[in-house]
């Protein structure tokens, strides 16, 4: 069956069952934000949400992650983790299932990160399809991510009292299979499936004054722009923007030393193009001296350069950027203000 059925009635149920195949990872409400956090009782998931403080990408790539132990004499390596565990992550948005795409790209281009793939290979993807913008600060529709576009195992749609479940692939299709009380769809709900989505076409519109191609075209033409100078002036430099982002995959390397100074451990640690230090090198240069140049070099490493590597965008429209932003600069806004160039 492509398409199942499974009563909202029979959702915790569901999620029990989820529960008993691999660790469950879920949104649910935290001090009046979301977050995604292991689930130990289902009725604390949240389906209704606005996307989450961090992505899920936490999940798959850590914020500080072993790489490998060492001993300096005799001089030795060994992994520092022998088995990958398996994984749901359940009720993610589509932006957040266009984030790990893009995370895919990144990770399988040569070389290969092996402890990405493995925890890619382990983990199953449930999303949930958005039918409402989750607020104002999102552009998901300009990205083309306010609908599914692949990347997940099975996608759950909202239709009533009822989800219909999109299966997309095998590792999806076990996960519903043999479960009593989710059935295959009928012709009848498959017909409320394109009612709710052609009323969905009414609440999504385009937020970028210009087609994302004029948006990509006008990058080359905006490296000097004032918009920079400005942005830069209001830009306090916290990070945040880069810390939620869902496509940001720089990282530092630290080496932690035991007591006997003899034996350690390899870690790789978030790291971001905001910080002052990211692009300082020895004798002291810096390629990025001010906030202006390091703001501009974060939007064009996700409507620019990406582009150019990997023929895709690394903004998925999520909002998270500027939801978070602690001197109130909106995505939005900076890309349109760009708009007048991409028009010409």
């Amino acid at each position: 069956m492509k398409y199942a059925t499974l009563q909202k009635t029979n959702l915790n149920d569901w999620l029990e069952y989820l529960k008993k195949k691999a660790k469950l990872y879920a949104p649910r409400k935290k001090e009046g934000h979301f977050v995604f956090r292991p689930v130990k009782e289902v009725e604390d998931v949240c389906l209704e949400y606005i996307p989450t403080i961090l992505p899920p990408k936490k999940y798959y790539f850590p914020q500080k992650e072993r790489l490998f132990k060492f001993s300096a004499q005799p001089f030795k390596t060994a992994k520092a983790i022998d088995t990958f565990d398996e994984f749901i992550l359940f009720g993610v948005h589509t932006c957040d299932i266009a984030g790990i795409q893009c995370m895919d790209v990144v990770f399988r281009d040569g070389p290969e990160d092996p402890n990405y793939l493995n925890r890619k290979d382990k983990m199953a993807i449930i999303g949930i399809e958005c039918l409402k913008y989750c607020d104002k600060h999102a552009n998901c529709v300009s990205m083309g991510n306010h609908i599914p576009r692949g990347g997940y195992d099975l996608m759950m749609i909202d239709i009533g009292d009822k989800f219909i479940i999109h299966i997309n692939s095998e590792k999806g299709e076990k996960l519903v299979k043999g479960v009593d009380f989710i059935k295959e769809s009928t012709e009848k709900e498959m017909i409320d499936l394109e009612r709710v989505r052609e009323e969905k076409k009414k609440i999504f519109k385009e937020e970028f004054y210009a087609p994302l191609s004029r948006i990509y075209d006008s990058f080359d033409k905006s490296f000097n722009s004032e918009v920079w100078k400005d942005v830069g002036k209001r830009c306090v430099g916290c990070g945040n923007c880069t810390a939620v982002c869902p496509t940001c995959y720089c990282f530092d390397v630290a080496d932690e030393m035991e007591l006997n100074l003899n034996d350690g451990v390899r870690y790789r640690i978030w790291n971001s193009c905001q910080m002052d230090d990211f692009a300082r090198v020895a004798g002291g240069e810096d390629f990025r001296k001010g906030r202006d140049s390091r703001q501009r070099h974060r939007y064009y490493r996700k409507f620019k350069y990406p582009v150019d590597k990997f023929n895709r965008y690394f903004c998925t429209g999520c909002g998270r950027c500027t939801r978070t932003c602690m001197a109130g600069i909106s995505l939005i806004d900076t890309v349109n203000a760009l708009a007048p160039v991409a028009i010409e």
